[in-house]
């Protein structure tokens, strides 16, 4: 089955390519690739025997090995114009294939024949930039009451970029920081954030648990 996702909101948009391929999936970039390449990805086994697998597009492990079906993630196909116009004759493969574009042209022909085929098709458009306003009014909240400060957290969460908002936490808390002229309980503050900073970047949990946890407790500090 083949599947196009799009759109400028990373995040969700990998979200959904794991969820679809799971672990060990075989990676190919679009750039890297030619027509006379799809045969082989789309119809054979793995292209060069071993995979490309690892799920993570570092061209390692052990995905596509032997028979069966095949978890394929091509990215950025659309940067391929050879290999984008002839993508639509190849929906019929056995295998799980999604296509993980940034921008998509509509107005391509390879497109129009991908949406006329009826391929599935799911856009991840770009989040809402955090009101620095609002995160403040978050920050404060916690800081008082940091059950009230998650629920007010969850009321806009959908709509909001984790990582984004996180950064405004950062800057409103180097500004009462700043404000309180070195206060003991800003300094602290500021080092939590430091490792909820480095667990986003370091550790696969989701990121709104992260502030949420620390939100809730932000309080005690």
């Amino acid at each position: 089955m083949l599947r196009i996702f799009y759109g400028e909101n990373r995040l969700e948009a990998e979200k959904a390519v794991k969820r679809t391929l799971g672990e060990g999936y075989e990676v190919f970039e679009g750039e890297s690739l030619t027509a006379g390449d799809l045969p082989s990805i789309f119809q054979g086994t793995s292209l060069f025997g071993g995979g490309f697998g690892g799920g993570d597009g570092s061209g390692s492990g052990a995905g596509g090995l032997g028979g069966g079906v095949r978890r394929i993630l091509l990215k950025n196909l659309g940067e391929n114009a050879e290999v984008w116009a002839k993508l639509a004759d190849y929906i019929e493969t056995e295998h799980e294939v999604v296509v993980w574009e940034g921008k998509i042209d509509k107005r391509s022909t390879g497109y129009k024949q991908l949406k006329e085929a009826g391929v599935e098709m799911e856009e991840f458009a770009t989040l809402k930039k955090p009101d620095a306003g609002l995160v403040f009014g978050v920050l404060d909240t916690a800081m008082r009451n940091g059950e009230k400060a998650v629920r007010d957290l969850e009321k806009i969460e959908a709509d909001q970029d984790p990582f984004m908002f996180f950064g405004l936490l950062v800057t409103q808390a180097l500004k009462k920081y700043e404000y309180s002229g070195g206060g003991a309980r800003e300094r602290r503050i500021l080092k939590e954030l430091a490792k909820v900073d480095l667990q986003m970047k370091s550790t696969g949990v989701e990121p709104w648990m992260l502030i949420k946890s620390f939100l809730l407790r932000v309080g005690k500090i």
